[in-house]
């Protein structure tokens, strides 16, 4: 009798410390550049607060989240689209996809909540070669891309001169 009321109570903790973190998750603040884009790094572990929270949001009020629709990508740009491919925003290319991905900026959701001003710092901390680089629209492209939009972001890239 007694191991059984030992086990409840540990499972009684375990399942408290669980929501207690996720709660905490929730309530999690931006702090700086260190943070960007609402990714948190601690040690080898990254919690994407925005998608959590949106996650937890979606679940909560029962409302959808865009979904990835390959087969409107691909009649939009005539080839196969990967998933949060930043080198589908016009003026990214596999070394800025690289560079972003090292401040955890990895999906496009990611990087349509970053602002010009962050798009930007991450260029010019990477070096002169970089710099040069003009991210203004880079995150409205990738709201467009995130949101599925993608007649219309094609139509306005073909208008663009690298991201410009």
């Amino acid at each position: 009798m007694s191991n059984c009321l030992l086990i409840h109570l540990g499972v009684g903790c375990l399942l408290s410390a669980f929501f207690g973190f996720l709660l905490g998750c929730l309530n999690c603040k931006k702090r700086d550049y260190s943070t960007l884009c609402g990714a948190e790094q601690h040690n080898s572990l990254t919690i994407e607060q925005s998608d959590f929270k949106n996650t937890a949001q979606e679940h909560l009020t029962g409302a959808k989240m865009p979904q990835f629709n390959a087969a409107l990508a691909k009649q939009a740009y005539n080839r196969t689209v990967k998933e949060n491919a930043l080198k589908v925003i016009e003026g990214i290319g596999p070394k800025i996809q690289h560079l972003f991905h090292n401040y955890n900026i990895k999906t496009w959701k990611s990087l349509a909540n970053c602002s010009v001003e962050k798009c930007q710092y991450i260029l010019d901390k990477a070096g002169e070669a970089y710099r040069i680089h003009n991210p203004k629209t880079w995150p409205k492209q990738a709201r467009m891309a995130y949101e599925g939009k993608w007649q219309e972001l094609r139509q306005w890239q073909d208008k663009l001169d690298a991201g410009r």
